[in-house]
């Protein structure tokens, strides 16, 4: 038998259950009194939601986020129905009405738990690939096609790798396994478990994670060739030791949540820990400055890569940038200054501490970024020499795959990895202690509630249930490699351009009310 390139599959996904006791689900499944304890429910659902153990007479607790709901009427299985005594119940769960918001509504952060728990795509009625901001991806879908006659090659057939470096330049020609990587949580605004989690998926996935500008803890020496160094105009942990090692180096210019504004890290997070790493005070806030004072053209950032390029002869230059109106021209500047990668970041991008009128309030939405520096970089004719990396309100498997058919080769993913490990966007990310979860925490007692392993095995399922989104996309146009993808802007259409006679034939996104 021919052997499968193993660059086209995912690792092994283990199943991964939340470290809460009660998951939240789309419905909710009661069991009154009248239950006699006979265990058919047990016995009938497929699904696991009733289970009992052979010494004990009572089932469990019904497991209510594995429940398909009202789709199961039709079942011979339908635990409602085959009840003798009518004791179990099926409604929606009524926390669904606090739960997300406009961009992450609640049924996608249920279907992104489930997918970081299984690593499958869901089998509840959830809509995980649209959300209700009215706008942006959300309005943007792939033309419908007719029904493939044949099915396509299998998933592992299909190659999800993006090469890093397409200039020649003698450097490492690096590779990723798929189209997406993790953007930089630095050593400070997020618990040490957590990254170093994403820093072991990130190996086991075969791509990358970044530091961001919170230098480079000890725990992440293992990975280190998975691991990029984020150079920020802070310069917080920024130590050639840790550039020689890194395969990638990230020059963080600006961020697309709040461009011209600098990093911050409030006094709550500034621990001695991370203090030492940043070499400030406990307690103390500390905020960034805007931009790097050196870097006013392209040669003075020309100076600052090949300074990098000097330290480390084999690492590759990202450069991130925020989208302004001429972000188009910043990224030919970004590739003529001698960098690999430009890294656009879109006004969606969140961040735990940024002011207020900042968030979402400033930069270019990535959506129009992407095709705008493509079609730039084309027409220069460099394009295929600088791989184009987008980030800012990348949600989901469906936006990559969008992203990508705009014009980017891949996406950096940040806020999709923390709801994997059970996010729930409160948004209070700039506490110490603000984060219920133990996610963008430093308090010990909160992160260590999260292990390396749980992190790292909850991220991996995510990416393998998305890469099966991809599959499908890509065998829905007969493709066979994500690169096919870059750049087909002609597969998308938005919704506010066409007839409404067109329109209908696509899916609504969910029209939910936010509970405030």
């Amino acid at each position: 038998m021919r052997n499968r390139k193993k660059k086209n599959i995912l690792p092994e996904t283990r199943v991964t259950p939340s470290r809460f006791r009660n998951t939240i689900g789309k419905y909710t499944v009661r069991r009154n009194s009248r239950c006699i304890s006979c265990g058919l429910c047990a016995k009938l659902c497929p699904y696991g939601v009733h289970q009992r153990y052979d010494n004990f007479n009572k089932p469990l607790r019904p497991v209510e986020h594995k429940c398909i709901g009202f789709a199961c009427r039709g079942n011979d299985f339908y635990c409602i129905d085959r009840c003798p005594e009518k004791a179990l119940t099926l409604s929606l769960n009524p926390i669904l009405d606090t739960l997300g918001d406009y961009r992450w509504t609640d049924e996608m952060l249920i279907a992104h738990w489930e997918m970081a728990e299984t690593g499958d795509l869901p089998v509840v009625d959830l809509e995980y690939s649209l959300g209700n901001s009215g706008g942006g991806f959300d309005k943007i879908r792939f033309k419908l096609t007719e029904a493939e006659s044949c099915p396509g090659p299998a998933d592992e057939d299909i190659d999800m790798s993006v090469l890093l470096n397409k200039r020649a330049d003698g450097r490492p020609e690096k590779t990723i396994s798929m189209p997406c990587y993790g953007g930089g949580m630095s050593f400070g605004s997020t618990a040490l478990n957590v990254i170093v989690g994403r820093a072991r998926a990130a190996k086991r996935l075969n791509t990358l994670t970044c530091t961001g500008e919170g230098g480079y803890p000890e725990e992440f020496v293992p990975y280190a060739d998975h691991v990029i160094t984020q150079v920020a105009t802070g310069l917080f942990g920024v130590r050639e030791k840790t550039i020689q090692c890194a395969p990638v180096v990230e020059f963080k210019y600006a961020q697309g949540a709040k461009p011209g504004l600098g990093g911050h890290l409030l006094g709550d997070k500034v621990t001695p820990r991370v203090a030492a790493m940043r070499e400030t005070v406990v307690g103390n806030a500390l905020f960034s400055p805007f931009p790097f004072h050196s870097v006013y053209s392209v040669e003075d950032h020309k100076k600052h890569v090949d300074w990098v390029k000097e330290i480390n002869p084999r690492v590759l230059v990202s450069v991130k940038v925020s989208t302004p109106s001429d972000v188009d021209m910043v990224a030919v500047g970004i590739y003529y200054a001698g960098a690999h990668i430009v890294h656009i970041d879109g006004s969606y991008g969140g961040t735990g501490a940024a002011p207020d009128i900042a968030k979402k309030n400033i930069a270019m939405p990535i959506e129009y970024a992407i095709p705008k520096v493509h079609k730039f970089l084309i027409d220069e004719g460099v394009r295929n020499k600088v791989c184009l990396i987008a980030s800012g309100g990348i949600r989901n498997g469906m936006d990559v795959a969008k992203a990508i058919a705009l014009g980017a080769d891949g996406v950096v993913i940040g806020t999709a990895e923390l709801v994997a490990l059970d996010c729930v966007r409160c948004g209070n990310c700039e506490s110490g202690r603000g984060c219920a979860r133990g996610i963008a925490t430093t308090d010990s007692e909160l992160g260590e509630t999260i292990t390396e392993e749980w992190a790292e095995n909850r991220i991996v399922n995510m990416y393998s249930a998305w890469r099966r989104q991809w599959c499908r996309i890509l065998r829905q146009f007969g493709m066979k490699s994500i690169r096919e993808l870059v750049g087909r802007s002609d597969l998308l259409v938005h919704l506010d351009y066409l007839e409404e006679s067109e329109r209908i034939k696509y899916q609504p996104a969910p029209q939910k009310k936010l509970v405030i």
